[in-house]
């Protein structure tokens, strides 16, 4: 259990690392979402199924949302 706790930590840093590089801002958004869903799998692990299913809901979901509308009515690429 530890070492999947740990596996999920480093993806979560390193999806966190990537949405700050990419210049494309559409991978950016996903990149974060990766990031909140993780943390809704690491809410669900530590027995937190409330906190992790408003995670996923809110923070996935609905933040990627409009996230992706507003990279849509903007420009994709950062200059």
């Amino acid at each position: 259990m530890e070492i999947i706790a740990g596996i999920l930590v480093l993806l979560m840093i390193a999806s966190a690392i990537a949405a700050a590089l990419f210049k494309d801002l559409m991978n950016a958004v996903i990149a974060s979402c990766i990031v909140s869903l993780i943390a809704a799998v690491l809410f669900y692990l530590l027995q937190a199924p409330d906190v992790a299913m408003a995670e996923a809901a809110i923070g996935a979901a609905l933040v990627t949302g409009i996230f992706v509308i507003a990279v849509k009515r903007t420009k994709r690429f950062e200059e």
